[in-house]
């Protein structure tokens, strides 16, 4: 059975990586549009998988995403 919050957090590292970006710039980017989140707070909930996707679509939206696709094909 597939870990949903494992998949979250990695879905949403991975999207990091890709950038180059740290906890701390997603956090100074996510201050930008008004989202008041710490470095702490964001690799908790990125640690933890269990975040909204309301927050999913602040991160997105911080990093200067205007769509995204993520593909779960292969997610048991």
């Amino acid at each position: 059975m597939a870990d949903w919050y494992q998949i979250a957090g990695n879905v949403l590292r991975a999207e990091l990586a890709r950038q180059g970006i740290t906890y701390r710039q997603l956090a100074n980017a996510m201050a930008q549009i008004g989202v008041a989140e710490t470095e702490r707070s964001i690799a908790s909930k990125l640690s933890r998988g269990s975040f909204s996707f309301a927050f999913y679509l602040q991160c997105m939206r911080a990093l200067g995403r205007t769509d995204f696709r993520v593909d779960i094909t292969d997610v048991p």
